[in-house]
C-alpha cells in the first residue's frame, strides 16, 4: 500500500570517476554439517603379507554431453549454480570460452527465458538527487555529448547493460568488484552506479528512471529499462539437460518477499490541530500525506494524546501542556491505514490513568497493534511483531525523557520507561529468533543530538537492533548508519500544530523497505506542515534545500 513518491531531479550532475568489477564467484558454501563416521578395520591374520594392500583408485569421469558459454553478463546469483554443475561433472558439462563452440549458450535475450533481473540505478545515500531520465543515463553511460560524469558498475552489471543502454565508450563506465563498489562511489561522492536488485543495502539511495523506482510497491517491471531477461540458447537436446539441472529463480525482485514500513514523529490531535479538524473534517490533516502511509505494508504512528470521550471541546489557544483528543478524531488514523501505534510519548497520561486505557482499548478495537506502553510495566515492554511475506519484524520503544508520571508501572498504566539492561536482553532474544528490531526512543526535547543521545542509539544497535527511530523530537534531527544499521536521531512531527519556525514546520516520513529478510533500503518522504494541521509535500526546491542541510548536520 505505498506511494511513489514526486521530485525528480534530473541527472544534471558533477560527479567523481569509478571503476567496476569482474563478478568473480566463489562457489557457495556448503551449510549442511559435516558427519564422520568411524568402522574397525580388520587386521590381516594370515603370515604373508597380501600381495596388494591398497590399490590405487582409478579417476572416473564423465563423457562430455553439453558444452556450455556463460554470457559475461550472468549475474553471480545466475552464474554460480551453473559452475558447480559443471564442477561436480555428473552431467558431462564443460565450460567452454567461445559461444561459437557450445551446445548451450547462456545469455541475455536467449531463446529459452527463465529469469527477469531487475538493476536499480544507484546512488551514495546521502544525495540530494531522487533520479534521473533514462536518455540522461544513457548519454552518461555512451559518453554522448562527454558528459563529466560517470556511473560504477561490476563487470558483469555493465555487460548486462549494454544490451539495454548501449555501448559503453572506454572509460565512460569503470569496472569495480561487487565488495569494493559501494565503498568506492561513497569516496568518490557525487557518484552513481547500477547495480542488482539483490545487491541493494540502505546505504546506496535508490534512484527514479523517469519516475519509475524498483524499490516501490507499485513497481511494474514491464514498465522500467533497467531489467533483463537471461536464459538458454542453442542445440534443444542439450538445451533440455541444462534446463532440466537448473534450478533459477524466475526473478530477483519477487513482491512477494517485499514489506514496506513507514516510520512517523510526533503526532498529537489536540489544540489547534484538533480546532482545525472539528472546521474541515477528521481528514483534514492526512488529505494531502495520508496516501503515503495508507500504501505501506505497515504504518506506524507514535500518538502522544489520549483519545477519551470526556475530551473538551479543542482551544487553539490553549496555554496548558495537558493534552488529550477527541473520540471522533481517531477516524483520521483509520483514513490514513495506521497499523501500528506507538505508545512511548510523554503526554499518554496528561488526561489520566483511564483515558489511556480507553484509548488502549480504541486501538485494539480497530485492529491496530501497540508497542512502547500498555496497561502496566511489563504490558508495556511487550514487543510487537509481524511476520509479512517471509520478513519477520520486531518493534520495540520506551520514553527516556519522562516525566515519570507518564510511566508504567508494575500496578498502573503509561510509557515504557527504558530500561538499558533490559533492552538490550530483549534485541538479542529477537534478533536470535530471526526478527528484524527496529527501536524507537522517546528521547528529551533538543535542537541537536546529544552526546548522551548518539550512545544510547548506538548501544541499541550493539545489542543487534537494525533500525533506531527518534519518535520524540518536535523538529527533524541528522542521521548515521553505524554498523549495519541505520539511525535516524528525530523525525519531527507529523500531526500537531507547531507553526513557530520553518524547521519545526518540516517533517521526515522514513519509509523502510525490506526484501527476502533484509533491509535493502530507506527512502525519505519529506512534508512541511501548513494551517497547524495539514502537512504537504514539500516542493522539489524546498526538498533539495532541506535534505542538503540534513546531511550536512549529518556530517555527510
Amino acid at each position: 500500500m505505498r506511494s511513489s513518491h514526486q521530485p525528480l531531479l534530473y541527472l544534471i550532475i558533477t560527479l567523481g570517476l569509478c571503476a567496476t568489477i569482474l563478478g568473480a564467484c566463489a562457489p557457495s558454501e556448503r551449510t549442511e554439517d559435516l558427519v564422520v563416521a568411524t568402522t574397525a578395520i580388520p587386521i590381516p591374520t594370515a603370515a604373508e603379507p597380501t600381495e596388494t594392500a591398497f590399490q590405487p583408485l582409478e579417476p572416473t569421469s564423465t563423457a562430455v554431453q553439453v558444452r556450455l558459454w556463460l554470457s559475461p553478463a550472468l549475474p553471480r546469483t545466475l552464474r554460480e549454480p551453473l559452475e558447480d554443475l559443471a564442477n561436480e561433472r555428473k552431467l558431462g558439462i564443460e565450460l567452454v570460452d567461445d559461444p561459437a563452440t557450445a551446445q548451450v549458450r547462456v545469455e541475455p535475450n536467449p531463446e529459452n527465458p527463465i529469469s527477469t533481473w531487475i538493476y536499480a540505478f544507484v546512488t551514495p545515500f546521502p544525495t540530494v538527487q531522487d533520479g534521473g531520465s533514462l536518455d540522461g543515463l544513457r548519454g552518461v553511460w555512451t559518453r554522448v555529448g562527454s558528459p563529466s560524469v560517470q556511473v560504477f558498475a561490476s563487470a558483469s552489471t555493465a555487460a548486462a547493460m549494454e544490451g539495454v543502454l548501449g555501448p559503453t565508450s572506454e572509460g565512460a563506465v569503470p569496472i569495480l568488484t561487487e565488495d569494493v563498489l559501494l565503498d568506492r562511489a561513497w569516496d568518490a561522492r557525487p557518484s552513481f552506479a547500477i547495480v542488482p536488485f539483490e545487491a541493494l543495502e540502505p546505504r546506496w539511495k535508490v534512484l527514479e528512471i523517469d519516475g519509475v523506482s524498483p524499490i516501490r510497491k507499485t513497481f511494474d517491471p514491464n514498465a522500467y529499462p533497467l531489467r533483463m531477461t537471461f536464459g538458454l540458447s542453442g542445440e534443444s537436446s542439450a538445451v533440455a539437460i541444462i534446463r532440466e539441472a537448473l534450478h533459477w529463480p524466475a526473478t530477483n525482485r519477487d513482491p512477494n518477499r517485499l514489506t514496506v514500513v513507514v516510520m512517523t514523529g510526533t503526532t498529537a490531535l489536540t489544540r489547534s490541530t484538533a480546532w482545525k479538524m472539528d472546521l474541515y473534517g477528521a481528514s483534514y490533516p492526512g488529505e494531502l500525506i495520508g496516501h503515503w502511509l495508507a500504501e505501506a505494508d505497515l504504518a506506524h504512528v507514535s500518538n502522544e494524546v489520549a483519545f477519551t470521550e470526556t475530551c473538551p471541546p479543542p482551544d487553539p489557544f490553549q496555554e496548558d501542556l495537558l493534552f488529550c483528543s477527541s473520540v471522533r478524531h481517531l477516524d483520521l488514523l483509520k483514513l490514513i491505514g495506521v497499523d501500528l501505534i506507538e505508545l512511548t510519548g510523554n503526554h499518554v497520561l496528561d488526561w489520566g490513568e483511564q483515558a489511556f486505557l480507553e484509548s488502549l482499548e480504541l486501538f485494539h478495537q480497530n485492529g491496530w497493534v501497540t508497542f512502547g506502553g500498555g496497561i502496566d510495566l511489563e504490558a508495556s515492554w511487550v514487543p510487537a511483531l509481524f511476520e509479512h511475506n517471509g520478513n519477520r519484524l520486531a518493534f520495540l520503544g520506551c520514553n527516556a525523557a519522562g516525566p515519570e508520571r507518564a510511566w508504567a508501572t508494575h500496578s498502573s498504566p503509561g510509557a515504557a520507561p527504558c530500561d538499558f539492561d533490559r533492552l538490550s536482553s530483549e534485541i538479542a532474544y529477537l534478533r536470535d529468533e530471526g526478527y528484524l528490531t527496529v527501536i524507537t526512543f522517546q528521547w528529551a526535547e533538543g535542537a541537536i543530538v546529544t552526546p548522551a543521545q548518539r550512545a544510547a542509539f548506538r548501544d541499541v544497535v550493539d545489542a543487534g537492533a537494525l533500525i533506531v527511530s527518534g519518535s520524540q523530537s518536535h523538529q527533524p534531527l541528522g542521521m548515521e548508519f553505524y554498523g549495519s544499521a541505520f539511525i535516524h536521531y528525530g523525525l519531527g512531527n507529523l500531526f500537531f500544530d507547531q507553526m513557530q519556525s520553518l524547521r519545526l514546520r518540516q517533517e521526515f516520513i522514513d519509509r523502510h523497505v525490506f526484501y527476502n529478510g533484509k533491509h535493502i533500503s530507506t527512502e525519505f518522504l519529506t512534508a512541511i506542515l501548513e494551517d497547524y494541521a495539514q502537512p504537504r509535500p514539500m516542493t522539489p526546491s524546498e526538498r533539495a534545500s532541506f535534505l542538503s542541510d540534513i546531511f550536512t548536520i549529518s556530517g555527510w
